[in-house]
């Protein structure tokens, strides 16, 4: 009960690629913008600054890891994979989400090593560059998370995710250099307590992204409102009376659907494989993303009318 539909492969390959080349560009952006914060850091003498390019650096191990992982799920099915690699992409968001994780920690320990110990208060031309950092990573942020929407990738999400962490360290340590500068003496590691609470923030979105990973590897069903428009579709092929059980799965950027569908018990065998083929053929060339449909036929009930 399987027709094939070729386009579709080469559909995901498109958006995997388009996926890394957007990736790609955020490993490039981090890499500027990481030699920024650490010559702000040392030269303006803030901590903060130094650790937010620390965390710019774990962005482009952590987004070279996605690329990767995209650069996998681009791959066609073969006789190992028969659903294909889209579970790459899953595996390179669910280790984005323990980086977060663990670079919260990071951050964390070394900020309280710096409350206690004396030093400095961070100069003022640091906030320029914050500022501008703040700027760029929410607005890079938005586009990868939205990117991430419309591909249906958990990947770039997370990317999205990350970006929006930095731009999170990046807003306490300038809410924390501003208050280290007006304040003067005695407020010296403003940035530094900034940096710690920023860390709780991080730490939540590296748990977000963790669990969705985790949820698309352990084959999480897919949310309510999907599986109810894979219903709908469905629904609408002529011959369809009604419809038994329907489950659907993410795997990478597409999904996979089990769907039970009853016909009229008088029908032919050939009939019904025609109806089931037409069920197949309007949910993968909907616009739901679906990778493969497995349809079973059952007879609706007689006296009843639709079961």
């Amino acid at each position: 009960m399987s027709r094939p539909h070729p386009d579709y492969h080469a559909a995901v390959r498109l958006r995997a690629e388009a996926a890394s080349r957007l990736v790609l560009s955020g490993i490039l952006l981090n890499g500027l913008l990481s030699a920024a914060k650490f010559a702000g850091g040392i030269l303006g003498n803030s901590y903060a600054l130094i650790a937010d390019g620390v965390e710019s650096l774990l962005d482009i191990a952590t987004s070279t890891l996605v690329w990767a992982g995209f650069k996998w799920a681009a791959r066609p099915p073969d006789a190992d994979h028969p659903y294909g690699h889209g579970k790459a992409e899953a595996l390179a968001a669910f280790l984005v989400g323990f980086v977060i994780v663990g670079a919260a920690a990071w951050i964390g320990w070394h900020a309280v090593l710096e409350i206690i110990t004396p030093h400095g208060g961070p100069h003022w031309a640091t906030l320029p560059l914050l500022a501008g950092v703040v700027v760029i990573k929410t607005v890079f942020s938005r586009r990868l998370t939205t990117a991430g929407k419309d591909h249906a990738s958990t990947a770039l999400g997370a990317e999205g995710w990350h970006h929006l962490s930095d731009a999170v360290t990046s807003a306490a340590a300038f809410a924390g250099i501003a208050v280290a500068v007006i304040g003067g003496a005695g407020y010296e590691n403003a940035d530094d307590w900034a940096a710690l609470l920023a860390c709780g923030v991080i730490a939540w979105n590296g748990v977000t992204v963790f669990r969705q990973a985790l949820g698309d590897v352990m084959d999480s069903a897919a949310p309510t409102p999907f599986e109810a428009e894979v219903r709908r579709v469905a629904q609408e092929v002529p011959g369809v009376v009604n419809l038994d059980q329907c489950r659907v799965r993410k795997s990478g950027l597409s999904y996979l659907v089990d769907i039970h569908v009853r016909v009229d018990p008088t029908m032919t065998v050939r009939a019904g494989h025609e109806i089931a083929h037409a069920v197949k053929d309007a949910l993968m060339l909907s616009t739901l993303r679906i990778g493969d449909v497995l349809v079973h036929i059952e007879p609706a009930e007689i006296s009843g009318g639709p079961g």
